[in-house]
């Protein structure tokens, strides 16, 4: 086993290598592919030559530089321990020379002999760099077609991606409708550092940017003008510098949503939207640890921290931050502690996966001790973001083994909380006599001891309704044998039959109670099995966790009532039964209530009056019940243009023109209110009408005839 374990891992090891190889050959590759495709419009068929050079020079420096022959077996094991918990960072143990390995030592060998079995042949993380290198020379092959099928020089290629790049982006944009003095717009949108973006250019008013980009238009006028003035939300103003080539310059930061307007000399133009698009949080993915997770005696104390962290622009900083609790009672002691992933965030990629390895006994921890931990991770905008509080806890086992519920009248414990304390102290008084002790000694204990496991298992078994394993077959069947029960179906029936579904036996323990002592039993179970193989020390685990989930039993059957501290105030037995009400006043309260203002009052007498726009013509008092209504949908649309800036325009497109609204201004104008209008609240009210109880639908039944 141990030969085959050690023959994976030279496997591993040359697998290894030969990806490392592997990948390095196909990143030359790339490199040359695209080198090759950018001289080709110059050189012709000498590119071909120069890229099969560079290929050649580049692999040769890389092998070179990274070395992958010179990865040893240790570094395998690294890695695998790193990647694979099972292991338990015991896989260097399968290289080390078995004259130098000690007991415990080869105890731990064959745990991770079968564990390297199970190993996959190929493990993921050996062929990373490998998926890397082969997505980059494909990246690289498709580049190169699309440079040799565009142009045939590079700065021509340049421009035509550039073009293609902001017709695609104007395409996404809604059409617009500009004033005829301007002959050509172009906006520069600038995105803001952390987003790590490059600048973007268009031809549209309508804006989509992130927060924070400065925005710089660039107005040309077909006509001398004298005055350029972008209008935001109908409030800021920002007025534009022109030059003699009737060019107006200007440029603004965006940090909100809303809309804007081009005023040339007063005249103003459409609404164009102003969209912003948020940066959100980083977002943190727990794989383990647990919210809750509670290492037994036996374990590792070690906690495994592994999450992965996602942003849309990318990640910065990452952190554990964990507290440990020390003592109990009004003795409790902190300590914070900081650690890192040990992961480099410079690239500020959108998402990593960490993992992070906290060993417990480093930081102090102690049996009863308690760590709490969370992540927080930070942003490239410096936002924030951190997990929920993961608790990791220590079994006590002195506390566990204690004999304060024997001792003490207030806390007593039934006696099989006692058998199974007794078990484990039997078994780690055999653990230590182990080695004073001859071999058929040390089975005959470890065989008693699984017998009284198995007694004290089958003891609770009973609660559950298992089966009777004890051989007494004969027992409870003497009424059988009798001569005048001979025939009786009822009495040999009730003699043989197991009777698990009887309702008192179903209603004795509560569904929780049932699950936790078939885990109990379950426990239980697995000590018995270890300790009939004659391996205490494994057995050991299942039975501290068999006896914690006992007294948590025990605990959960308490019941607490709390102690009441009301003290009723003295009677008089002079005024009782004396009907004297006189001193008693009767509490007034005055409170005038006014209806509150309905703040939608415009936006409903709006709906009416264009509703009646379809048959009379708008007169002035209509045009100004449109103005109030515009208004406050444009307060609406500097937070959301894209659902307001189109009824608002519409609006103001029937306030300045004498002839009917369109229909689907209307329409347009009536979705948006309809949108911003909070939906009714449906009370219950009288019925009107008083029911007949059917009288007017005979009565008409009866017309008929």
């Amino acid at each position: 086993m141990e030969q085959e374990a050690l023959y994976k891992i030279k496997q591993l090891q040359q697998r290894y290598i030969g990806y490392q190889l592997l990948a390095e050959v196909l990143f030359a590759a790339a490199c040359a592919v695209i080198v090759g495709s950018i001289l080709f419009p110059w050189q012709g068929s000498k590119a071909l030559w120069w890229s099969i050079v560079l290929f050649i020079i580049i692999a040769c420096l890389l092998i070179i530089i990274k070395q992958p022959w010179k990865t040893t077996l240790n570094t395998i094991c690294r890695y695998l321990n790193l990647n694979y918990p099972e292991l338990e960072e015991s896989c260097t143990l399968i290289i080390k020379p078995a004259t130098d390995l000690n007991l415990l030592e080869r105890l731990q060998l064959n745990k991770v002999e079968k564990a390297v079995a199970h190993l996959p042949a190929q493990p993921p993380i050996f062929t990373q760099r490998l998926k890397k290198s082969a997505w980059w020379l494909a990246a690289a092959v498709a580049l190169s077609f699309i440079i040799f099928f565009i142009g045939q020089r590079w700065p021509a290629v340049a421009n035509g991606l550039q073009n293609h790049s902001s017709e695609t982006t104007a395409k996404k944009l809604p059409p617009e409708k500009v004033l005829p003095q301007i002959s050509s717009v172009l906006l520069k949108i600038t995105p803001p550092a952390y987003t790590g973006k490059p600048a973007r250019s268009q031809d549209k008013f309508t804006i989509e940017a992130e927060e924070g980009a400065t925005v710089s238009w660039i107005i040309s006028t077909n006509i001398k003008v004298k005055s350029v003035v972008l209008i935001f939300n109908e409030g800021e103003k920002l007025p534009l510098e022109g030059n003699r080539l009737n060019e107006w310059k200007g440029s603004r930061t965006i940090t909100k949503p809303g809309f804007y307007q081009v005023s040339i000399n007063g005249k103003l133009s459409d609404l164009y939207q102003v969209q912003i698009i948020k940066d959100a949080i980083p977002v943190i993915h727990i794989k383990s640890p647990k919210q809750y997770t509670h290492i037994d005696a036996g374990e590792a104390p070690k906690v495994v921290v592994d999450a992965s962290i996602t942003d849309d622009y990318g990640i910065s900083n990452a952190l554990i931050f964990a507290t440990v609790a020390k003592g109990s009672g009004e003795s409790v002691k902190f300590k914070d502690t900081t650690f890192n992933f040990g992961t480099s965030f410079n690239q500020h990629n959108k998402q990593y996966n960490l993992q992070r390895i906290i060993d417990l006994p480093k930081l102090g921890m102690e049996p009863g001790d308690e760590l709490y931990l969370y992540l927080q991770a930070q942003d490239t905008h410096q936002q924030k973001s951190r997990t929920d509080v993961l608790i990791v806890s220590i079994q006590d086992t002195a506390q566990l083994l204690s004999m304060d519920g024997i001792v003490s009248a207030a806390n007593i414990k039934p006696e099989y909380f006692r058998s199974q304390r007794q078990i484990i102290l039997d078994t780690e008084k055999l653990l230590k006599e182990k080695d004073s002790i001859v071999v058929t000694a040390f089975k005959s204990r470890c065989n008693d001891l699984g017998t009284d496991q198995k007694m004290l298992r089958l003891r609770y078994g009973k609660f559950l309704g298992d089966e009777d394993e004890s051989g007494a077959e004969g027992e409870g069947k003497e009424d059988v044998a009798k001569a005048e029960n001979f025939g009786n179906a009822a009495v040999i029936m009730d003699a043989y039959t197991d009777k698990h579904d009887n309702a008192e036996d179903a209603t004795f323990l509560e569904p929780a109670v049932k699950a936790q002592l078939k885990a109990t039993l379950n426990e239980m179970w697995k000590a018995e099995l270890r300790l009939r193989l004659f391996k205490p020390q494994e057995a050991l685990p299942y039975e501290y966790k068999a006896l914690r989930l006992l007294k948590d039993l025990q605990q959960k059957s308490r019941s607490f009532v709390a102690k009441t501290s009301y003290n009723p105030p003295p009677l008089k037995p002079e005024k009782r039964l004396s009907g004297d009400l006189s001193k008693v006043g009767l509490p007034v309260n005055q409170q005038t209530l006014k209806p509150a203002a309905d703040k939608y009052e415009t936006l409903k007498k709006a709906i009416t009056v264009l509703q009646q726009s379809r048959y009379t013509a708008l007169n002035t008092g209509d045009k100004r019940v449109l103005q109030l209504a515009s208004q406050q949908l444009a307060l609406q649309a500097s937070s959301q243009p894209g659902t307001y800036l189109r009824a608002v325009s519409a609006l103001r497109r029937i306030i300045n023109n004498k002839a009917a609204p369109s229909i689907a201004d209307r329409a347009t104008i009536e979705k948006a209110i309809q949108q911003s209008l909070p939906g009714s609240k449906v009370t219950p009210s009288a019925n009107l009408s008083a029911p007949d109880m059917g009288l007017a639908q005979r009565y008409y039944k009866n017309l008929n005839r």
